[in-house]
């Protein structure tokens, strides 16, 4: 009877513990690992069968392969424009649902960038292949969290096991997995989100890994020839690294910025720098698609030092062409790209110099692929985890933590943002340690703008604007052309400046101001504020990001102060709730 007693205690325990919030958690995340794997195996497996239908049957050398990445950047930007109610999705989408939107993202979004990616990476696009890895664990994980209706905290979770199930299935690396949610997505390690994490990136590793056997690069084994000095040459690898981090993240966003100015419709840019990457890629085939084939044959000595400069300078055009234009992929391994050129031409030099003292340039390579990724992503932790587990050697570790530290500290002293957090930095959100640090950034203009926007035509009169004025009691008003689409705002100043006493007939294109300064739907409420202030203007009206000439809504400099009270007012109430 006691014994009987006794198992019955045992059974009801460990039922209670297996549905408690920690067990449902850690059973989901088991869950979420095993399905991520999957999803990595069958992302390599569509990959190889895409990559096959461009590049097989002998086309490398033919002019043709110019055009192959600019057909997938038109396919990227057709669906792209077919579905633009869709935004574009990438790891700062990750961060900044995290960080803002209680672990949400939307899932349509995330999915739509794997599959775009794999057409990007398949026509030679210059990206890698771990964001959307990111992006599908991230999308599987909310799935879960929607299933079971879970509260804020378990979304994040959640969200936070896909991304470490999506790493460490493509790296081989289940440690660098975790390490990176905490360092790049969270920011922080909490107690109980590290346990689910840990299981969903060790059963992603164990499925995509160990029974399917993806595995990314093959990686020689170097170490120390002479630590005294070498020392000394692996502190300045790091500096080099730290620069060339920079580098790689301000010429990915010039890029951007100039290809937004670029008077060709949205769809068809993805195309052009697809075209750019055909060109680079017909000379130098090395820098099109991930490239894990590159580095391994630079991490076995096989460069020159020539090539290795030259494809370190043709990557990072590549890289940003590829992503600036529009098309799809990840950041990560391009990083990795640029280290492992860097780090093998420094080799190569100071092997020369000092062949007696020094390890080969492959280990300088080895070294390089890390440290730069430790500049451009600021996961120093993350960069040492994944060449530690793709080496499975400890001969390197010093040099790798060393380097790794002096490159993040010399990035971040000359570039504030990573590669991830600088578009959100442009959006207006600064995000330290996985949290939003100001009230006025975290919120959106999509969610405090007015959409029942009074407009008035190009073709109307001052008298019509006089009328709408005194109706709606408003004091500017977007203008429309033919086509309903935004061409200028007309305010009460205009009137007073350029309507002369009885003019009353004077058309609104006389009067309006043309160009409009304009406001998006994912901008910040701080964005707005400031370019209300530095124009001195009252009102902005809110375009869609795809096409400026879209007006979606309104937002005041009222509103933006009465959202701010609103949003102050709500906080010190669940604040003094708390307590």
């Amino acid at each position: 009877m006691t014994n009987r007693f006794t198992k019955w205690d045992i059974r009801n325990a460990v039922f209670r513990r297996l549905h408690s919030e920690p067990g449902i958690s850690n059973n989901l995340a088991v869950l979420i690992g095993i399905f991520t794997g999957l999803t990595i195996v069958a992302y390599d497996l569509c990959l190889k069968y895409a990559e096959g239908l461009f590049w097989n049957g002998g086309v490398s050398g033919q002019y043709y392969v110019i055009f192959i990445p600019a057909i997938g950047g038109l396919f990227v930007g057709l669906v792209t424009h077919l579905y633009k109610d869709l935004k574009r999705c990438n790891v700062a989408e990750v961060i900044e649902g995290t960080a803002l939107h209680g672990g949400r993202i939307r899932i349509r979004e995330a999915f739509r960038e794997v599959l775009l990616s794999i057409v990007s990476i398949a026509t030679g696009g210059s990206v890698g292949k771990e964001a959307p890895g990111i992006l599908a664990g991230a999308g599987i994980g909310t799935i879960f969290a929607k299933t079971i209706n879970a509260p804020d905290n378990r979304y994040r979770i959640f969200l936070g096991c896909g991304a470490s199930g999506g790493i460490a299935a493509a790296f081989n690396a289940p440690l660098a997995g975790v390490v990176f949610v905490v360092e790049v997505i969270f920011g922080e390690l909490e107690t109980r989100t590290f346990i689910p994490i840990v299981l969903s990136s060790v059963f992603a590793t164990l499925v995509a890994n160990l029974i399917f056997e993806v595995h990314p690069i093959e990686v020689s084994y170097y170490g120390f020839v002479d630590p005294i000095r070498e020392s000394g040459l692996y502190l300045v690898l790091g500096i080099l690294c730290g620069i060339t981090s920079v580098i790689l993240i301000r010429t990915l966003y010039i890029t951007h910025d100039a290809f937004r100015t670029i008077p060709v419709h949205p769809a068809f840019k993805p195309a052009i720098g697809g075209l750019f990457v055909g060109i680079i890629g017909y000379f130098y085939p090395q820098v099109r698609g991930i490239g894990y084939e590159v580095i391994t044959e630079v991490l076995a000595n096989n460069f020159t030092l020539q090539l290795l400069l030259i494809l370190l300078v043709l990557k990072i055009l590549a890289f940003s062409f590829t992503i600036g234009s529009g098309n799809a992929g990840g950041s990560i391994v391009p990083s990795m790209f640029v280290g492992a050129m860097l780090g093998g031409a420094y080799g190569t030099i100071v092997h020369q110099l000092f062949p007696a003292t020094t390890a080969v340039s492959g280990a300088y390579a080895l070294v390089g692929m890390a440290a730069t990724l430790a500049g451009t992503a600021r996961a120093p932790l993350t960069s040492m985890l994944i060449l530690f587990e793709l080496t499975k050697d400890y001969n390197l570790i010093l040099p790798l933590m060393f380097a790794c530290v002096v490159s993040n500290s010399i990035s971040n002293g000359l570039h504030e943002e990573s590669i991830f957090t600088e578009v959100l930095k442009r959006r207006g959100f600064t995000i330290r340690r996985g949290k939003e640090i100001n009230v006025m950034e975290s919120m959106l203009v999509r969610g405090n703008m007015r959409n029942d926007v009074h407009t008035i035509s190009m073709n109307d009169t001052a008298k019509d604007l006089l009328d709408l004025m005194q109706s709606s009691r408003h004091a500017g008003f977007p203008v429309l052309d033919e086509n309903k689409k935004l061409c200028g705002i007309v305010t009460l100043e205009d009137m007073r400046e350029k309507v002369k006493y009885g003019e009353l007939d004077t058309n609104i294109r006389d009067i309006a101001t043309l160009e409009p300064v304009v406001a998006y739907p994912d901008e910040s409420l701080d964005v707005v504020l400031k370019r209300l202030a530095i124009r001195d203007i009252g009102r902005l009206p809110v375009v869609s990001r795809t096409d400026e000439t879209e007006l979606v809504g309104i937002i005041t400099r009222s509103d933006v102060v009465k959202s701010y009270n609103k949003e102050i007012v709500n906080s010190v109430r669940e604040k003094e709730a708390k307590k």
